[in-house]
């Protein structure tokens, strides 16, 4: 099973362009922090994460404002020409915890 709940702000978004279908298509960059639990220690956790979002998604995406948290489900998928995870977005809310 390829599925990820990532909850993030967005960290910076392109601007919406579309796909040679016509696809509404937005590209982001996501970034996450919290503290887990690993091997008996806390832990920092820090990352940005690349994502994707088509369609309505893209289009709502591209109205929110640089730094809106929200919970992310996708899958992750690599580019065509690159080795690097994608999260392919396929649905969002605002996150609670923020």
């Amino acid at each position: 099973m390829n599925q990820t709940i990532l909850s993030a702000r967005i960290a910076e978004a392109q601007a919406l362009r579309y796909t040679p279908a016509g696809l509404p298509a937005l590209d982001l960059r996501l970034e996450h922090e919290s503290e887990v639990r690993e091997a008996d220690a806390t832990r920092q956790v820090r990352v940005e994460v690349k994502a994707v979002a088509f369609g309505t998604d893209a289009e709502t995406l591209a109205r929110q404002a640089i730094g809106s948290a929200f919970r992310f489900t996708g899958f992750l998928a690599a580019p065509r020409h690159g080795k690097h995870p994608v999260l392919h977005i396929q649905s969002f809310q605002q996150d609670p915890d923020s």
